[in-house]
């Protein structure tokens, strides 16, 4: 359990806790950070995407319109069989916080595939999206495309190194357009530009109890940094 846990007042009561989290944003948000710090508060198993596992990244990075369909299809196989795991598995024990929602997939389909690709891709997702279960709660983490391309900079992985401000903008919007009308779960949206929950143990605290407290609707989380 994290050490966090151990030391602050959290009421960690596991008949109350959301039982399936789902944590979400554009890259370079932070929400595979997060998604792993709440497992270890909360010792829950993690459902987290495997970019590494994905041969086509890369190059979708260097040439997105040569490389989309591909990488998309990887993606999506790859959360589905995730997804699949989860719902043959008991839903009841363990609990489980992943970085994706599978509802959202086919926003990148749409920012980044033609036409054509579009079609086959939804071809694709239709089929394997059948009974995926809804969390009990979706955090969405927002930030500026400039902050994320500074997070993106900083954190220098390899195969990020060719995306750009004008596709982390385009995939903001798309982000914000979809939240904008998501309604399938409970949802808290938090401004994560000026915070870090990851290394603040203010700001973590702060939002941590915060989550805490939701138990329905829409919600959200435009903090001040905690020094």
């Amino acid at each position: 359990m994290d050490v966090l846990a151990k030391t602050i007042n959290f009421d960690l009561n596991i008949a109350t806790l959301p039982r399936f989290i789902a944590v979400e944003g554009p890259v370079g948000v932070g929400k595979t950070s997060l998604a792993k710090r709440l497992a270890e508060t909360f010792n829950y198993d993690t459902l987290l995407e495997k970019t590494e596992d994905n041969p086509f990244l890369a190059r979708f990075y260097q040439d997105r319109k040569a490389a989309a369909l591909p990488t998309q299809l990887h993606f999506l196989l790859q959360r589905a069989e995730q997804i699949e795991a989860l719902r043959q598995g008991d839903m009841f024990q363990p609990l489980r916080i992943a970085d994706f929602l599978m509802d959202k997939d086919p926003l990148f389909a749409r920012v980044t595939l033609d036409a054509d690709e579009l079609k086959i891709y939804q071809t694709v997702y239709q089929q394997l999206t059948l009974n995926k279960p809804i969390p009990d709660l979706v955090v969405y983490l927002q930030a500026p495309a400039d902050v994320l391309m500074e997070r993106i900079t900083n954190r220098g992985v390899a195969s990020e190194r060719h995306i750009d401000l004008a596709y982390l903008t385009q995939l903001n919007e798309a982000y914000m357009e979809f939240f904008h009308y998501y309604e399938a779960a409970p949802l808290l949206i938090i401004n994560a530009a000026d915070i870090d929950p990851i290394n603040n143990e203010d700001d973590y605290r702060h939002l941590v109890d915060y989550l805490l407290s939701i138990k329905s609707g829409r919600h959200y989380y435009n903090p001040q940094a905690h020094l």
